[in-house]
């Protein structure tokens, strides 16, 4: 039953040429291989162990029509796809029509989990119709990101746990650490749930439904309800990949110089250190076993929903647990900004 990786993310889009330009030309991904189908056609990227699959195509437009571009399947590597199926069925997830032989149970919103089977080739493409290798001139990695850190999903208020124990009992999944954030007179409560690989790392984030209504709200409405809010990746040596990515086009999140002055205090003898970081807007953040720098972009779709996250890890486990006011604070000024 339990679940030891993430096999490949799938993402809908409503506009293919613009997300491929992103993830290549900004990010640096490579465009590895092409599927065409009667109803959608499906490019594969690749950076590191990670790996995307954009999709377009009337086949998809329903998902499209509710929630726009965004994340819709997340498939996960497990020891026997049938007994993991029967436990998230028991666990009271709902079954589809099996993708290319593979299991697919429902997951959060309108997101599933394709079970793939444990160990599979890292080299080896998805399952499905014959996939064609793209043309050797749309590859443009650089080999930041090494692979996927973590999966934010914004769930319904009241309902955190009940997801929590659903990863659990569906696929092994333990929960990791816990964060409860208030910014004046909004709050956001969050459960981190992981495999026992420590491979797959659900970071599950919900509004406060006592308090005033704020960004999260904001997210399940223009998302059409719950689903994944970012997409964290892991990189070596993350102040050359955000300025190489600014570079390319990728636009982050603002941190207010305020922020590096307390950063100052926290991070002592690390002046040149925060210097830089000042200079590139990155956020640094420290627990018992070392440290950790992260950046987030601006969403790049038109519903302002699904965003990335830059991170490097020096020695810590956490997630920046002092850094999700600075974020939270971050998106509502975008919010604000934005009307």
């Amino acid at each position: 039953m339990p679940v030891h990786d993430t096999a490949h993310i799938e993402l809908y889009t409503s506009h293919a040429p613009p997300t491929i330009d992103y993830f290549v030309s900004g990010m640096g991904f490579t465009r590895v291989a092409d599927r065409v189908e009667a109803d959608r056609s499906s490019i594969l990227l690749r950076q590191g162990e990670t790996r995307l699959i954009v999709t377009s195509g009337r086949g998809i437009w329903k998902f499209l029509d509710q929630h726009g571009d965004g994340i819709a399947d997340i498939a996960l590597t497990c020891d026997d796809v049938t007994e993991t199926r029967d436990a998230a069925l028991a666990a009271g997830a709902e079954s589809f029509a099996p993708a290319y032989g593979n299991p697919v149970v429902s997951g959060f919103g309108s997101v599933t989990h394709t079970l793939v089977p444990h160990p599979r080739d890292p080299d080896a493409w998805p399952a499905g119709p014959a996939w064609e290798p793209a043309p050797v001139a749309q590859n443009a990695e650089t080999g930041r990101v090494r692979l996927l850190d973590h999966v934010a999903v914004c769930v319904e208020g009241n309902a955190l746990k009940d997801y929590a124990d659903y990863y659990g009992a569906a696929f092994g999944m333990s929960p990791y650490s816990s964060e409860y954030v208030a910014v004046g007179d909004q709050a956001m409560d969050s459960i981190v749930v992981r495999s026992a690989s420590g491979r797959v790392t659900f970071t599950l984030v919900a509004p406060d439904p006592t308090k005033s209504p704020g960004q999260l709200d904001a997210f399940l409405d223009r998302n059409g309800g719950p689903g994944v809010q970012h997409l964290a990746f892991l990189v070596d040596e993350i102040i050359p990949a955000v300025r190489e990515f600014r570079d390319r086009g990728v636009e982050f999140l603002s941190t207010p110089d305020t922020y590096y002055e307390m950063l100052a205090d926290r991070f002592t003898g690390m002046r040149e250190r925060i210097a830089e970081l000042r200079a590139t807007r990155i956020l640094a953040d420290r627990d018992e076993w070392g440290y950790l720098l992260q950046l987030f972009s601006r969403s790049p779709y038109e519903r302002n929903t699904l965003f990335f996250e830059l991170i490097q890890r020096q020695g810590s486990r956490g997630f920046g647990s002092a850094n999700i006011r600075a974020l939270y604070e971050a998106v509502e000024r975008d919010r604000l900004a934005a009307g």
